[in-house]
């Protein structure tokens, strides 16, 4: 065989490889998932059947056979994949094509804020923008995974309590998969999150109460009429659709991990699966031992984490009368603290709360100096680097990665009083 026959075979070889990997919604694969793990007990439970929490009452974690997956896939292989969630599937729970409930999950950008890096005279401040994904926020992942996993076993009511954003993502991955779902929302959820969560197919309620009253409700539908609890840790799914943060922004910045990430903690889903990413990521080979700093960001008026975290204890008692305008992150109590805060603990990170007033002139402040229009959790982000920065706790030359974790445009926004009568004369000089 001459030269160029060997170039035409590896040509050839390449592209098929290519066809192979060309849609990930369409590839069949194997699964790697061994079984699912109570995250206090370590108890075993299969991964084939449909669970909520484990008999200890704490959320089950999705383990896979990670000795497997560095056999099967290398950086170059994902990389040649298309960019959406779905590329790494060796490290996600669907098996079967005919179970992904997907909406176009793309990759998330990471955006550089180099006016207000300059202004706080650091580096680098990145932010990644979870409001470009489906329906606006990052609760998208959660509930794309959790929605395909439940088709595959074969659940066909699903219910949960929100503060806005997650109900909206899983009645809208819901309603695709022709699965029916009934969600509970606080009185003073946002007429925009309830009326999205309605036109995309839920029966949805207010009730009189916060969101941990409202999944008390839907703990109790459970044992009555037998809908499935999609709430916040109650499911395994919904950590593994978070994690691809994780996978995502170690992917993004040439795996090798930011020094600091600054993350909006309400149930801590994320957080927790973003560290559960990284020891999986480092397990396949894919980075060294080098982590981030995890730092969980409440507001003041709902900060059982932080409280926790100062006190030194491994659980967080229920933080009453639970207020803030950044309503994703109004938890006044979440199943999985004691996970938020080992992952917090072992990063060497820390806890810290930021006022309202602080995050209404984080979002004024990014919207005018870099054109990002954050949700107020994650303009709590932003006002937490500010004020870590002030009191030291993250140095000036750490690259620190802040989480918007929805679009601004699905929150109320100031009013603009300025009117111009076009009948009378105009002074363009004071306009």
């Amino acid at each position: 065989m001459n030269e160029g026959e060997k170039r035409l075979l590896t040509r050839n070889a390449k592209a098929e490889q290519q066809e192979r990997d060309d849609e990930n919604l369409t590839v069949e694969r194997p699964t790697f998932v061994t079984h699912l793990e109570c995250s206090a007990t370590g108890e075993r439970y299969p991964a084939d059947e449909l669970h909520n929490l484990s008999r200890a009452g704490k959320p089950l974690l999705v383990r896979y056979d990670l000795a497997g997956v560095k056999k099967s896939l290398s950086r170059e292989a994902l990389a040649q994949r298309p960019h959406d969630l779905w590329r790494y599937r060796e490290l996600l729970p669907v098996r079967r094509v005919e179970n992904i409930v997907s909406l176009g999950e793309a990759i998330t950008p990471i955006v550089a804020m180099p006016k207000l890096a300059k202004k706080l005279t650091v580096e680098k401040i990145l932010v990644k923008d979870e409001g470009r994904l489906p329906t606006g926020s990052f609760k998208a992942r959660g509930l794309a995974m959790a929605v395909s996993m439940a088709k595959a076993l074969g659940v066909t009511h699903m219910a949960m309590p929100t503060n806005g954003n997650a109900g909206a993502a899983l009645a809208a991955y819901a309603s695709r998969a022709c699965i029916k779902t009934t969600v509970f929302c606080p009185q003073d959820t946002p007429e925009v999150n309830v009326r999205e969560i309605a036109l995309q197919g839920a029966t949805v309620y207010r009730v009189n109460g916060l969101i941990d009253d409202c999944g008390k409700i839907v703990m109790q539908g459970q044992a009555k009429v037998g809908w499935f609890d999609t709430s916040t840790l109650k499911e395994p799914y919904r950590i593994e659709g978070k994690k691809t943060m994780g996978l995502e922004l170690a992917e993004q910045l040439g795996w090798e991990l930011p020094d600091v990430v600054l993350y909006p903690t309400g149930g801590g889903t994320g957080l927790i699966g973003m560290w559960k990413a990284f020891a999986e990521l480092e397990a396949i080979g894919f980075i060294g031992k080098k982590r981030p700093r995890m730092v969980a960001v409440q507001a003041a008026g709902c900060a059982p984490i932080v409280r926790a975290y100062d006190a030194g204890v491994e659980h967080a008692p229920r933080w009453e009368d639970a207020q803030t305008i950044a309503a994703g992150i109004r938890v006044p109590q979440a199943i999985g603290d004691f996970l938020v805060l080992r992952a917090v603990r072992e990063s060497g990170g820390f806890a810290i709360a930021v006022t309202d007033e602080a995050i209404t002139a984080a979002i004024d402040e990014v919207a005018r100096a870099e054109g990002l229009l954050l949700c107020p959790e994650g303009a709590a982000t932003y006002a937490a680097l500010q004020q870590s920065l002030a009191d030291g706790r993250i140095r000036r030359d750490e690259r620190a990665l802040l989480f918007n974790c929805a679009t601004g445009l699905k929150y109320p926004m100031p009013p603009v009083g300025r009117t111009l009568d076009r009948l009378q004369p105009i002074d363009f000089a004071t306009l």
